[in-house]
């Protein structure tokens, strides 16, 4: 055999899985619970993204100044804090979260879940087939009985920004996985991945300077961002929000000038978070009639629209770009594709069993910034020109009696939105400090559909955060709506 000569395997299973990140290796759990035999391709790290360059690290560069910060709140403990944070100490404590991005203990799940794993690059190139270029050029070309599952999810988009690929713009996985924190750190973009990460390392020492195009957190309530704008400046952040970025420029010596419409900015390191795009580009779907590149657009069990055999799930179907929801659909995928493989019937009413519902109305999110943004459902605005007759209920956060025990100056804001016509939730924010526990109530009362005159009775225990929906429902008064329906 010569030496550019490269050995082809073929092998036949019930459901190949493309991607091993959380959301395909909940797929593909969920098609072994069911039955059959499943192999997942994967070309990077067992566990994705979110273990390696998002989730993860991205929480675990928060957290060690969020609790800085709560326990100088708090008198008697603010006393005890005598030094800042230690650098070194919360880049290996990441570390620790990405295993140091091996991810041999991923594997181990693997093969105890009995999912098969074969390495390398895998693209679509026929009807339920999937060609796998392994790391040493070895061919596997794998067939389905089944299903094919897409869960490759999606890729930073870079701007066509002049000079942003000479400058080496940093994206989301160079900034988690940073292995010093620059001294002057410029960041565009006002969404989830640039506030949080402006949030860290302006808590692990960086001079950063957020540049937003527009508001930040767009897409939320206008006062999520307004908040998380006025935390970032309290931790030392210069914040830019409607302004252009129009150039970027490296110097011989290193130094980056970010040309804006609010001026020059100059830093040692630029990231861009700016959007996500699918991550389909090299995944041969011009062989399956699709087009590379574009997102794959999916019915509520996850089948990408005009195949009875190709499966989409998490990012890579723009339906909500959040790891839990693509685990969400990922589960249901996984049991719809073992129940059409019995023949077995589907459950695909609304809320049934083999659908992703939750993903129309009752998407939950948190960003981990200082205060935090807790919220699900619509916004006031959306869920109006969505047709629904809608009251809005806010309250202060500070005047709930577990916040302001939590820490001394809390501040911070509730909104409830409410369809007034059959009184149940639609959609709920919460702005303040460690608020991301509050939302899974909501989101389990916009699940359920749970009327506001039976929320009366879910009382809050005394004196906690969770107070805040008493307060919430008292400012919206006794509901009319009968609460044993």
């Amino acid at each position: 055999m010569s030496e550019d000569s490269t050995t082809t395997t073929r092998r036949t299973v019930d459901v190949i899985v493309i991607g091993a990140g959380p959301v395909g290796e909940n797929a593909a759990d969920r098609a072994v619970r069911g039955g059959l035999s499943t192999v997942i391709v994967e070309r990077e790290l067992v566990g994705g993204e979110c273990s390696y360059w998002a989730c993860m690290p991205s929480k675990a560069l928060l957290r060690s100044g969020q609790i800085l910060r709560a326990a100088r709140a708090v008198p008697g403990a603010a006393e005890a804090i005598t030094g800042e944070l230690d650098v070194p100490a919360v880049l290996a404590r990441r570390d620790s979260f990405t295993s140091n991005w091996d991810d041999a203990g991923q594997v181990r799940w693997l093969e105890s879940a009995h999912i098969d794993l074969v390495r390398g690059h895998g693209r679509l190139s026929g009807e339920r087939e999937v060609t796998v270029t392994g790391p040493d050029g070895e061919v596997t070309i794998l067939t389905a009985n089944h299903a094919v599952v897409v869960a490759t999810g999606s890729i930073a988009t870079v701007p066509k920004i002049p000079g942003i690929e000479e400058a080496g713009a940093w994206t989301s996985r160079e900034i988690t996985a940073a292995q010093s924190v620059p001294p002057r750190l410029a960041i565009i973009g006002g969404g989830v991945v640039g506030t949080e990460m402006a949030t860290a390392f302006a808590s692990l020492g960086s001079e950063v300077t957020l540049i937003a195009r527009g508001t930040l957190l767009a897409g939320l309530e206008d006062f999520a961002g307004e908040y998380v704008a006025d935390g970032l400046r309290e931790l030392g952040v210069t914040v830019h929000t409607g302004t252009s970025t129009d150039r970027i420029e490296r110097a011989s010596s290193g130094e980056v000038t970010i040309s804006t419409s609010a001026g020059e900015v100059h830093a040692d390191e630029v990231v861009v978070a700016t959007g996500r795009g699918a991550n389909t580009r090299d995944l041969g779907l011009e062989n399956v009639g699709l087009t590379p590149g574009d997102w794959l657009s999916v019915d509520d069990t996850l089948l990408v629209e005009g195949f009875d055999w190709l499966y989409g799930v998490g990012d890579v179907n723009h339906r909500a770009l959040l790891t839990h929801q693509g685990k969400y659909q990922a589960r249901a995928a996984g049991d719809v594709i073992a129940a059409r493989a019995s023949g077995s019937e589907l459950s695909t009413e609304p809320w049934g069993i083999h659908v992703a519902t939750a993903d129309h109305g009752a998407v939950p999110q948190v960003v981990f910034t200082d205060p935090e943004v807790a919220a699900v459902g619509p916004s006031a605005e959306q869920a109006t020109k969505a047709g629904y007759s809608v009251r809005v209920v806010d309250y202060n956060l500070g005047w709930v009696a577990g916040s302001s025990l939590s820490r001394d100056g809390y501040t911070g804001k509730a909104r409830l939105v409410v369809d007034t016509d059959r009184e149940v939730i639609l959609g709920a924010t919460f702005v303040g400090p460690e608020v991301a526990e509050l939302v899974q109530t909501a989101t389990t009362a916009i699940v359920g559909e749970i009327p506001l005159a039976r929320l009366w009775h879910a009382v809050p225990a005394y004196p906690t955060v969770s107070e805040i929906w008493l307060r919430l429902l008292e400012e919206y008064g006794r509901p009319t709506a009968d609460s044993r329906r």
